[in-house]
């Protein structure tokens, strides 16, 4: 059980926490950017107040549907493509893409399923990307972790 804790959950623990602070400041910082493009001025203690208000706002739905995501991801990335061991930059690979498949399926799906598109800053093609970067960074810092715990 503590080799578990150790090499898996605290890891993961870790990604979910790095995958859900980025994802959820790329979230403010296109809805920003879009206030800014109507015009509204917003200084920099402003946005700075609002990434941390969204942070908290966020973290009780999307940092659970972030983890729920990734979950699902590395579980199944690793029980399909990584049943032998690989190199280390073939396991770094996977599971980025599995970061981001997760990612690109959690917020397709958000529409049809909550009849919304959740987080506004996805809402735009490069707010959407934006997103699944962020699971991609999650799936090279979970694989990186791994390797070193």
């Amino acid at each position: 059980m503590a080799h578990f804790i150790k090499h898996t959950a605290l890891p993961f623990l870790i990604t979910c926490l790095c995958a859900f602070l980025l994802a959820s400041a790329l979230h403010s910082i296109f809805v920003l950017k879009a206030l800014t493009d109507i015009n509204i001025e917003i200084g920099l203690t402003e946005a700075l107040q609002m990434i941390g208000r969204d942070i908290l706002g966020l973290l009780p739905t999307y940092g659970v549907i972030i983890a729920a995501t990734l979950t699902l991801a590395f579980t199944f990335t690793r029980f399909v493509f990584l049943k032998q061991q690989k190199p280390a930059s073939f396991t770094v690979l996977i599971y980025a893409l599995a970061g981001m498949v997760g990612f690109f399926v959690m917020l397709s799906a958000m529409q049809p399923i909550l009849n919304v598109t959740l987080i506004a800053g996805a809402r735009s093609t490069a707010g959407f990307i934006a997103q699944c970067c962020a699971g991609v960074i999650a799936g090279i810092v979970f694989s990186s972790l791994k390797q070193r715990f």
